[in-house]
């Protein structure tokens, strides 16, 4: 590396020089000389505290991980010979996994000579995205691979949305909604109750007083 582009601490642009003096600048400012842009022509250094520099970067990388979503595919299958109790029972669980933030593969599996019928799993896979409407987008739409019908489901974009309302309310943890007292405390208790106060004694009376 002959020359180099340095940037001071500040931000100040110090020109093109060798590194030898780039690194003695950096020693004189107690700092370090950080490469920050090696791509470049010539590559981009700046003179920071390097040990701060990482430390930051790897705890905004790690809040980043913190708030990444992690879209899972769950699978969800059917048979050919479906009844209504099932069918209403498995739509529900598509149901909830997209509620979830999760995309579905539902798929119809066909044994033997059911494959003959392929077009009982197509029906069977239009019904369930006809009955869950905008709550569920097809992102696949069905297709035969090998003995299964299979088709992709993301949430649909409402759905989405209050998902991500849900896991923003969790991830912050903030107040209850509610407004409330804590769990367990009686209502009124914080009410703080004054002392009866004692009745005031009057002075007796000249008659009133014991004779002597």
């Amino acid at each position: 590396m002959k020359e180099i582009r340095v940037i001071d601490a500040d931000g100040a642009q110090l020109g093109i020089m060798p590194p030898e003096q780039a690194l003695s600048i950096a020693v004189e400012k107690e700092l370090d000389l950080v490469e920050v842009a090696p791509q470049a022509v010539p590559p981009v250094c700046r003179i920071m505290n390097a040990g701060k520099f990482f430390y930051e970067q790897n705890k905004r990388e790690a809040e980043a991980r913190k708030h990444q979503k992690h879209i899972q595919i769950k699978e969800v299958k059917f048979r050919p010979k479906v009844d209504d109790h099932d069918f209403d029972f498995k739509k529900r669980n598509v149901e909830r996994f997209l509620a979830e933030g999760n995309k579905v593969k539902s798929l119809v599996q066909f044994r033997g000579r059911e494959i003959v019928h392929s077009h009982v799993g197509l029906d069977i896979l239009r019904k369930l995205a006809a009955d869950l409407g905008a709550s569920a987008i097809v992102e696949v739409p069905p297709r035969l691979e090998g003995n299964m019908m299979t088709q992709i489901l993301s949430p649909g974009k409402e759905l989405a949305k209050a998902t991500a309302k849900i896991n923003d309310a969790k991830a912050k943890g903030g107040a209850r909604p509610d407004g409330g007292a804590k769990a367990g405390a009686k209502p009124g208790s914080d009410k703080t109750e004054k002392p009866a106060k004692k009745a005031e004694e009057k002075p007796k009376s000249a008659a009133e007083a014991p004779k002597a």
